[in-house]
C-alpha cells in the first residue's frame, strides 16, 4: 500500500473513532491575509441566510460566535489579516461598505462623481455621521488615515501595498521621497473628499470598502499615542458596533453603536466572540446553546450534513505552499518547485482531510470569482488546471533538481499553523512531499500571529499560506507576486511577469478585454512556467448555524461577514 493511502486510511480510522466517542468539534474562522488578505485554513466560513428587512420580534438581540485566533491588531494602518479586517469592518464605516451580492452600499459617502479621464473622484459625505465620542466624521478623517497608511514612519504593510500606483503620489510618499501632504487626497471642505488617482483604476470603488481605506480620528489617535488600538478603551468607532470589551487571548464583545448614522437599521444589541481553537470544544459549545455558530472540521461534516443547521459555501479564498527562493538554495531551483507542485494529491486532501466542500487548487485565481468581460466565461475555466498530480513526473523533476544542485538528500522546514485543522493538513502535506526521494520535511506548528511575523521577515522555507481578495479583480491575486511586492515574500522576481502586471494596470487599464486576457497569460507564467506557488485548495466552509440567526451577509472580500443587518428571530 502506498504511504499516502496508508496515511489517509489511518486518518479516516482515527476520525471515525473520534466521532463514536465524542459529539463535538469545529474550528472557527482564522484570517491572515488576504484579501489580498492572508488567511489561515479553517473549517468555518459560511453563514446564515441573508434576510435583510425582516423583523426580529421580541427575541433577545445577542449573537454569540467564535474565532480560532486572537485579533492581531485593531489599528487600521497596521491590519493585514482577515480577523482584524472582520472586526474593523464591524466597528467602522468607510466611504462605502459591501452589501448584498458584494455591491458597494453608502457608508460615510452618500455618492460620488468621477472625472471623464477617470483620475478625479469626488465623494460627498453625509453630515450625520459621528465618532463614538460624539465628534463628526469629516473628510479630514480620511485624509489623515490615508496619509498615515503610506507614511513610512508608520510601518504599514497594506498602506503602500493598497495605495502605491493607485492614489497619486502614494509611491513617492511611501518611499520617503515627498511629504505625506502631497498624497492625492484632499478635504475640499468638511463633507467633500477629493481623490486624485495615479491612473484609471477599474476597481477603485470596490477598494474604498476595504479596511485600509477606513478613516481615523486624528486627535484621538495622537492622544492615545503608542497605546492606540491596544484595548477597547483605546479605540474609537464610527460603524454599527463599538468594541466594549477585549480580553486578549479569550475574546471580545461588541455592542450596538447608538450614535451610528444608521442605528435604526442595526438590530443586534451585542456580539460576543470567544477564541476557541479546538474543534470539539466549539461544537460542544454549539450543542449546549452557548454559541450560535460552529465550524465543522472533516470528521464532523458527515455527522451533521443532514441537520437543518448545516451550511456549506464556496469561498474565493486560495491556499498554497509558498516557497522561499531566497531562503533556500533548493527552492531556488525551478525543477524542485515543479516537483513539489506535482507530488501532492489535492483531491484526496480535500475529500478526506477537509471534507467540507473545498476543491483542489489549480491556479492563482479562484473559480467563480471573475469573468471574461466579453464572453462571461469564468477565469478559472478558461485557464483550466495549471497543476496536476503526477508523482512519476515529480520524481523525474526532483532527480533533475538534485543533479543540478549536486545533492543526494535534502531537508526543508515547513511553516504551518497550530490549530487542529492546520496540524492535520500539515501532516498530510509532509507525507506527500516526502514521497520525493531523499527529502525530509520538518513541520513547525506556530500560532497565527507568529506565522504572519515570520512571513513578513521571510523566515521560512516552505509555508502553508492563504489569500482572499481585497477587491473583485484578478489583480488582487496576481499583483502580489511582482518583484519586491509587499506581500510577495518568496524572493520571486521576473521582468516578464512584472511587465505583464504593469501593462494590465496602466496601458490596458481602460481596455477590459485585453487586460483580462493578459492576466490569463500572467497566471500561466506564474504557476506553470516559474512554479512560484504550489496550489493546494480553494476553501469552502462547513458550519452549523442556529436557524434563528438571520440577515447575515457573506462577503467575498474584506470582512467575511456583514453583521450590520443581522438579527435574532426565535420562535
Amino acid at each position: 500500500m502506498k504511504k499516502t493511502n496508508w496515511l489517509l486510511l489511518v486518518l479516516a480510522l482515527v476520525l471515525s473513532m473520534f466521532l463514536a466517542a465524542c459529539s463535538g468539534g469545529g474550528d472557527t474562522t482564522e484570517g491572515e491575509g488576504g484579501e489580498g488578505t492572508e488567511t489561515e485554513e479553517s473549517a468555518e466560513g459560511s453563514e446564515g441566510e441573508s434576510t435583510e428587512g425582516e423583523t426580529s420580534g421580541d427575541s433577545e438581540q445577542v449573537l454569540n460566535i467564535m474565532e480560532s485566533a486572537e485579533i492581531p491588531t485593531m489599528d487600521v494602518s497596521l491590519a493585514t489579516d482577515a480577523v482584524a479586517f472582520q472586526w474593523l469592518g464591524s466597528t467602522m464605516d468607510g466611504l462605502y461598505r459591501l452589501g448584498e451580492n458584494a455591491e458597494p452600499q453608502p457608508g460615510i459617502a452618500m455618492d460620488h462623481t468621477v472625472s471623464e479621464d477617470g483620475l478625479t473622484w469626488t465623494f460627498n459625505l453625509r453630515e450625520d455621521a459621528v465618532w463614538s465620542n460624539g465628534d463628526p466624521v469629516t473628510a479630514n478623517d480620511f485624509v489623515y488615515a490615508w496619509q498615515r497608511a503610506v507614511n513610512p514612519d508608520t510601518g504599514s504593510e497594506y498602506g503602500p501595498y493598497m495605495m502605491n500606483g493607485v492614489i497619486a503620489n502614494a509611491t513617492e510618499v511611501s518611499a520617503g521621497d515627498v511629504p505625506v501632504e502631497e498624497l492625492g487626497v484632499t478635504a475640499v471642505d468638511d463633507y467633500t473628499l477629493e481623490v486624485q488617482l495615479a491612473k484609471p483604476v477599474p476597481y477603485f470603488e470596490s477598494l474604498t470598502t476595504f479596511g485600509t481605506f477606513l478613516p481615523l480620528h486624528q486627535g484621538f489617535v495622537e492622544e492615545q499615542g503608542d497605546q492606540y488600538a491596544l484595548e477597547a478603551e483605546s479605540l474609537l468607532s464610527n460603524g454599527p458596533f463599538v468594541m466594549t470589551e477585549w480580553n486578549q487571548g479569550e475574546g471580545w464583545t461588541l455592542s450596538k453603536n447608538e450614535d451610528y448614522w444608521d442605528a435604526e437599521n442595526v438590530q443586534l444589541e451585542e456580539i460576543n466572540v470567544k477564541v476557541v481553537k479546538d474543534t470539539a470544544t466549539g461544537v460542544n459549545l454549539y450543542e449546549t446553546d452557548e454559541v450560535d455558530r460552529a465550524g465543522l472540521s472533516a470528521e464532523f461534516v458527515d455527522q451533521y450534513r443532514s441537520s437543518e443547521d448545516f451550511r456549506i459555501e464556496e469561498e474565493p479564498v486560495l491556499f498554497y505552499i509558498k516557497m522561499n527562493q531566497e531562503g533556500s538554495e533548493i527552492l531556488g531551483n525551478v525543477n524542485a518547485r515543479k516537483a513539489i507542485q506535482r507530488v501532492i494529491d489535492r483531491q484526496s486532501m480535500t475529500d478526506v482531510i477537509l471534507n467540507n466542500g473545498s476543491v483542489p487548487g489549480v491556479g492563482d485565481i479562484p473559480a467563480n470569482f471573475v469573468f471574461h468581460p466579453e464572453t462571461g466565461e469564468d477565469f478559472r475555466e478558461i485557464n483550466g488546471d495549471l497543476v496536476e498530480l503526477n508523482v512519476e513526473e515529480a520524481q523525474e523533476l526532483w532527480t533533475t533538481a538534485k543533479e543540478e544542485l549536486g545533492i543526494e538528500t535534502a531537508e526543508l522546514n515547513y511553516l504551518g499553523g497550530d490549530t487542529e485543522t492546520s496540524k492535520k493538513m500539515d501532516a498530510y502535506i509532509k507525507d506527500q512531499l516526502e514521497q520525493l526521494e531523499g527529502l525530509t520535511v520538518n513541520v513547525q506548528s506556530v500560532p497565527f500571529q507568529e506565522r504572519l511575523d515570520r512571513d513578513t521577515n521571510m523566515d521560512y522555507e516552505l509555508q502553508n499560506s492563504g489569500w482572499g481578495p481585497d477587491y473583485i479583480d484578478p489583480n488582487t491575486f496576481l499583483n502580489m507576486w511582482v518583484t519586491d511586492g509587499g506581500n510577495n515574500k518568496t524572493g520571486y522576481s521576473s521582468e516578464e511577469y512584472d511587465s505583464m502586471i504593469e501593462r494590465a494596470n496602466n496601458e490596458l487599464a481602460q481596455e477590459p478585454v485585453e487586460r483580462f486576457e493578459l492576466f490569463l497569460e500572467a497566471e500561466k507564467l506564474l504557476i506553470q512556467e516559474d512554479a512560484v506557488l504550489a496550489p493546494l485548495f480553494q476553501r469552502a466552509s462547513a458550519q452549523l448555524w442556529k436557524p434563528y440567526v438571520k440577515g447575515v451577509i457573506v462577503n467575498p472580500m474584506g470582512p467575511d461577514y456583514n453583521y450590520k443587518n443581522a438579527y435574532i428571530e426565535k420562535q
